[in-house]
């Protein structure tokens, strides 16, 4: 019996502390963890998502847009849910522009999928269609896929920006992603609920360049065009706004890893400006003392210097206009090594020009503690230093404004996605390089380049002066320079009286070799294009002032100057209507370019290849009419 009672006795004690076992785990549990366990519920059925911002849109300086972010869509369908299968399908294929047939075919299985991307505009009619499922993200577009596209940048192969504007200005662009809780149950399926946003995504700031869509489309051209042409390598424009310091236009093609801003070249003789600003400075020489120029050859210092052509006694300025080896290396020896340093440096070579692109080039200046004997004169005539076609255009803008460099940009205003202005470029000066009037006797020497029997004739225009410098220098080679290969360079200031732009065009290893065959006639291109599209890059008022050139036919018989009525009268120009070209089905950039070419401004809407056009092709339209031409990213078919 009290075996019994002794083993019931243990029992109830096991019992006990099985109880109180079973307390203190529940304690720990609801009371010491409980709310580490309340959260892993919470994260299980919960999912903390994060929403993407959109990325802030570049723009050109008139408001055109070079990259942009929308939200496309993927279209899935259940065939299983669709209400009427045949009439759904046709609508699908209408607005997707998928063929019919191939509809059909998908529908047949359990579940069908179109890639796209498409626009809110092209799923807007079956976004509310039973079974039709939208999943939407938002991608970058570049609606002239060509148009500035080592300015504007693409991203990388890691979805970041790896170049141009979009990586110089990533933090601004990017904005700031939002978050969001979605459910889910315990199948692991997702449910957005609006009620859990935990933040709306903020997009980022707008970018507006300098550039002018126009005339880096017209660039762009001219550039593609002579490379072809001329059998060049490669080739550099840059256009620069010489009172601001604002890039109009540039591109660069061709020579894998070179750029305006970052592929250096010897300048050449566009560098012999220099060397007469630091003359004028000095006090060394005067735009009309002389020097013999040894009717074509001249040896200094063991080294043989050769002209084109044999001159006699040349002035400083006949030695810019005719490009004189032989009358630049006499004149050099004027200048003191400092001095020449001192000028080539103010003009801002062997030093960046601190815009806003990255991995800019210095350029190569040595000091003259290790110039050799003969690098004066080297340097005189644009060997033995390194420039990028920017800084080449930096300092022939500082003459055009009067000697004052300006600070180059290509950033002209930044905006809050709210749209208030949150940068705005001011025009900052660098310095002062030469004097006004230093600065207006190199104007009138590069004038002779161009209209005086100099190197830059190829460069003239009828209606308007420009003012110029040539530059061929051979092109260098890893075992030194290359037997019949040439950089070609040519440097302009248009107009001559009261430069609005300053140009810079740089071809290398061009068939024809020489500036005045190659480079020269780019730029006369890309002005008489400019000057016919009407771009807002020229001041029209201001070109009214400008003096028309001088009629060489009738030079000698009559000095006196003729003038150009501006508009220039052509057939082409006439007030005559002219017929709407049929441009459904280009590409957004080949659109423009045949209504450009026809005498007409263009507005685009969407990106990919044109559908439609306002007025529509065969219509009458008046010189200068805006066309609104729509474009998708499916190509039409006439």
């Amino acid at each position: 019996m009290a075996r019994q009672v002794a083993r019931l006795q243990l029992v109830q004690v096991a019992f006990v502390l099985a109880g109180l076992l079973l307390v203190g785990r529940a304690a720990q549990v609801q009371l010491v963890q409980g709310s580490e366990h309340a959260a892993a519920a919470v994260a299980h059925r919960t999912e903390r998502r994060q929403l993407p911002a959109r990325r802030g849109t570049i723009y050109d300086r008139k408001g055109t847009a070079l990259a942009l972010t929308q939200e496309v869509f993927h279209v899935g369908v259940a065939p299983n849910e669709l209400r009427d299968p045949a009439a759904d399908a046709r609508l699908i294929a209408q607005e997707l522009r998928v063929p019919l047939a191939t509809v059909r075919r998908r529908l047949r299985g359990r579940y069908a999928y179109f890639a796209g991307p498409y626009t809110s505009l092209q799923v807007q009619q079956i976004r509310d269609l039973r079974g039709v499922h939208l999943t939407s993200e938002l991608r970058r577009f570049h609606p002239h896929p060509d148009l500035a596209r080592l300015v504007a940048g693409r991203p990388g192969s890691d979805g970041r920006p790896s170049s141009g504007i979009e990586r110089v200005l990533d933090t601004l662009l990017a904005g700031t992603p939002g978050t969001a809780v979605v459910l889910r149950d315990r199948r692991g399926t997702r449910y957005e609920s609006p009620a859990r946003l935990g933040a709306f995504p903020v997009p980022g700031h707008d970018v507006y360049l300098t550039l002018d869509a126009d005339l880096q489309e017209i660039v762009e051209q001219a550039l593609e065009d002579a490379l072809e042409t001329h059998d060049a390598r490669g080739g550099d424009v840059v256009v620069l706004e010489p009172q601001t310091g604002e890039i109009l236009a540039i591109a660069s093609k061709g020579e894998l890893g070179a750029g305006a801003w970052t592929g250096v070249f010897e300048p050449g003789s566009t560098a012999k400006l220099f060397v007469a600003a630091a003359l004028l400075t000095e006090g060394a020489a005067r735009p009309d003392d002389s020097v013999w120029a040894e009717l074509g050859e001249y040896e200094l210092n063991g080294r043989i210097i050769t002209d084109e052509h044999e001159e006699g006694w040349l002035t400083l300025r006949d030695v810019i206009g005719r490009s004189s080896n032989i009358g630049i290396a006499k004149l050099s020896q004027r200048l003191t090594p400092a001095q020449q340093f001192g000028m080539l440096r103010e003009f801002g070579l062997g030093s960046p020009t601190g815009v806003e692109f990255p991995a800019e080039s210095p350029g190569i200046l040595r000091h003259p503690h290790q110039w050799s004997g003969t690098s004066a004169v080297s340097l005189a005539m644009g060997y033995e230093v390194a420039v990028t076609a920017l800084q080449l255009a930096q300092a022939y803008a500082a003459v055009a404004n009067d000697g004052l460099m300006m600070q180059p940009t290509i950033i002209r205003e930044v905006r809050s996605p709210s749209g208030g202005v949150a940068y705005r470029h001011v025009p900052q000066p660098v310095r002062r390089v030469v004097s006004r009037e230093v600065a207006a006797e190199l104007r009138g020497m590069l004038r002779g380049v161009v209209y005086e029997g100099g190197t830059g004739e190829t460069a003239a225009l009828t209606s308007y002066e420009v003012a110029g410098k040539t530059g061929t220098a051979r092109l260098a080679g890893p075992g030194g320079y290359i037997q019949g290969s040439y950089t070609a360079t040519f440097a302009s200031l248009f107009p001559a009286d009261d430069p609005q732009i300053a140009m810079v065009v740089k071809l290398a290893d061009p068939r024809e070799g020489y500036a005045a065959l190659t480079a020269a006639p780019v730029t006369r291109r890309v002005l008489q294009e400019l000057l016919a599209a009407q771009s807002d890059a020229l001041d029209r008022g201001r070109l009214t002032q400008a003096t028309a050139p001088v009629d060489r036919r009738s030079a000698e018989a009559a000095p006196e100057r003729w003038i150009t009525p501006w508009p220039v009268v052509r057939p082409r120009d006439s007030a005559t209507p002219r017929t709407m070209p049929d441009v459904v089905g280009l590409s957004l950039r080949q659109a423009s370019r045949q209504l450009h070419g026809a005498g007409l401004r263009v507005r685009a809407v969407g990106w990919g290849f044109v559908d439609t056009s306002d007025p529509v092709a065969g219509d009458s339209v008046p010189p200068g009419a805006l066309v609104t031409i729509t474009a998708s990213t499916a190509r039409s078919t006439k």
